[in-house]
C-alpha cells in the first residue's frame, strides 16, 4: 500500500530532524584527532537508513535537505559546498553498490564514506585552484573507512528499530 503525502511529509521531517541533530551533536562534541576537517558524520546513519528504508530518491532529498539546514546553521559557503559535493557522491555510490548483491550496510556506508571524502578533496581542489590538496587524501580515506563502518553498524541498528516501530504502529 502506497504511504499517503502525509505520511511521507512526516517521515522526511522525522528523518530531516534526526539528521539535524546529530549534526548539531558534532558541532558540541567535536572529534579532534589533531586533524582538521575529520568528522564521525553521524548524520549520515540517517541518510543510509532512509536509503534502505525509503528508496534512494528519498535518502537524495533528505540528504540534500540536511546539508543545506547544517551549512547555513552550523557553517558557511565553502562547508556547504564540500558537504554537498561529499553527500551527492556518497549518496550516488551508495546507490549503486546497494543494488549489487554482496554488498552488505557495512560495506555501503564504508563506500559512502570514502566517496564522501573524495567529493569534498574533489570541490576544495577546484576552489582552491590547486591538486596539492590530494595530498590529504589518504588521510581522509582513513577516516572515510574507519567512520564508514562505524556509522554502517549503527545504521543498521537504527533501521530494524525504524522497521520494529514502523510494524508496531502499523
Amino acid at each position: 500500500m502506497k504511504k499517503s503525502v502525509a505520511g511521507k511529509v512526516a517521515y522526511y521531517g522525522i528523518f530531516v530532524a534526526l539528521a539535524f541533530v546529530f549534526s548539531f551533536v558534532e558541532v558540541l562534541v567535536p572529534i579532534s584527532l589533531g586533524i582538521p576537517g575529520i568528522k564521525l558524520g553521524l548524520a549520515n546513519i540517517v541518510v543510509l537508513t532512509a536509503l534502505y528504508a525509503m528508496g534512494p530518491k528519498d535518502a537524495f532529498f533528505i540528504s540534500c535537505v540536511r546539508v543545506v539546514l547544517v551549512g547555513f546553521t552550523f557553517g558557511n559557503m565553502a562547508a556547504l559546498l564540500y558537504s554537498l559535493a561529499g553527500g551527492i557522491l556518497s549518496w550516488l555510490v551508495m546507490c549503486l553498490l546497494k543494488r549489487i548483491k554482496g554488498f552488505s550496510m557495512i560495506g555501503v556506508s564504508l563506500a559512502g564514506g570514502i566517496a564522501h571524502n573524495i567529493g569534498q578533496i574533489f570541490v576544495a581542489g577546484l576552489m582552491l585552484k590547486t591538486s596539492s590538496v590530494i595530498y590529504y587524501l589518504p588521510v581522509l580515506l582513513i577516516a572515510g573507512t574507519v567512520t564508514g563502518v562505524l556509522i554502517g553498524i549503527l545504521g543498521g541498528i537504527l533501521l530494524k528499530a525504524q522497521l520494529r516501530l514502523k510494524n508496531t504502529l502499523g
